[in-house]
């Protein structure tokens, strides 16, 4: 029952953080971590808490940055260290590139290990084993049965479904979605089935058709290019007005295919309107606040509460949404998004979870063009 407590406790404060940083303008908690140095360490040399990239850049707008952001605010907030670790070899980087970052942090004298991104798995697991006084944060990843791995997830599915049903309720009905990882990242998998489904369920209750451009071409590496600009452009030149980029610096080539054709963009992971004024929304998930979940734990003395397993956070927990002070929609209301958002609060909106089945699914409203 204590274990239970101390959990609930927990979520409890990620719930009202996340919550509360709706009410930010930039979302951020009133920060700007840009200004606030990337490593901190102490006298000796040695910080409290690391944390290791995912593919792509530290900073790059999406979800390395909310992950880091999340480590800064909590370092800051709670007289912590910090320093990050990007694996050699960035895009290419293998598993043992990722496990010397980690080997590194361990032997730094990190506490904490805040991994990012599910193409840790194996070098985590590895880092672990050998350094079992540490504690890893497994972001977007499973439960690895190691008693100092805590891994998180999130129910992208469902802030994918809040953006496609507020865009078609906006009066959009030709959407495109652009994912990274080639289609084997889940969390872009399910950010984009979610969207998919919302896009079905609004143009349902509207009545009318909507259509759909869905690829993960030019994505694998999670980084901007020529050859997705100008894919995307092809995209707006030909109809498409809205482009759903689910894809670290992927967001880069939307923003600018975009502007070129006075076109929009949803944003995803974090708040991205300060990025690009063609964003009109975002499909967000509490990265920061999971970070601060996290290390709360640890610090809290709660560690063996979730030591071992994989907490999911959703609209259950506030830790998916989007961000309405931010967003240029006009036609579909705070008041209605509140009311959607409380229906899936409550688990009276399902939407499916298993991205495998977009492939083979038929929708009423929805025409979906698998590039």
């Amino acid at each position: 029952m204590k274990k239970l407590l101390a959990v609930l406790l927990a979520l409890s404060m990620l719930a009202v953080c996340f919550a509360g940083c709706g009410e930010e303008k930039s979302a951020t908690g009133g920060y700007d971590y840009d200004s606030i140095a990337d490593t901190i360490t102490s006298e000796d040399g040695t910080y409290d808490i690391a944390f290791v990239t995912d593919v792509g850049q530290l900073k790059d707008k999406s979800f390395n940055q909310g992950t880091w952001e999340g480590v800064k605010r909590y370092a800051i907030e709670n007289g912590k260290t910090y320093k990050y670790y990007q694996p050699a070899n960035g895009n290419e980087a293998t598993d043992d590139d990722r496990y010397n970052a980690m080997k590194a942090a361990a032997e730094g004298g990190a506490e904490i290990i805040v991994c990012a991104g599910f193409l840790q798995a194996t070098a985590l697991s590895k880092a672990a084993d050998e350094f079992t006084d540490a504690k890893f944060v497994f972001i977007d990843g499973w439960a690895t049965g190691q008693a100092n791995v805590m891994a998180i997830d999130f129910q992208e599915e469902q802030s994918g479904y809040l953006a496609g049903y507020a865009t078609v309720k906006e009066g959009f009905t030709k959407l495109g979605f652009t994912g990274g990882g080639g289609g084997t990242n889940p969390a872009c998998c399910r950010f984009g089935y979610g969207y998919v489904q919302g896009a079905q369920a609004a143009a349902a209750e509207k009545g009318i058709q909507v259509e759909v451009n869905y690829s993960w071409q030019y994505g694998a590496a999670f980084s901007a290019s020529p050859d997705l600009q100008t894919m995307l452009n092809g995209w707006y030149t030909n109809g498409t007005e809205v482009i759903f980029a689910c894809g670290g610096q992927m967001c880069q080539s939307a923003f600018a295919a975009a502007s070129a054709n006075q076109a929009y963009v949803i944003g995803v992971d974090v708040d991205q309107s300060a990025e690009s004024e063609t964003v009109i929304t975002s499909a967000m998930k509490g990265l920061r606040e999971a970070v601060m979940y996290a290390c709360d734990t640890f610090y809290g003395g709660n560690w063996d509460t979730v030591g071992g397993s994989c907490t999911t956070l959703g609209a259950a927990q506030d830790g998916v949404g989007l961000p309405t002070d931010t967003w240029t929609l006009k036609n579909f209301t705070v008041e209605e998004y509140n009311k959607i958002f409380a229906a899936m609060k409550a688990g009276e909106i399902n939407v499916d979870r298993d991205y495998d089945n977009l492939a083979g699914a038929t929708y009423s409203n929805v025409t979906v063009n698998i590039m």
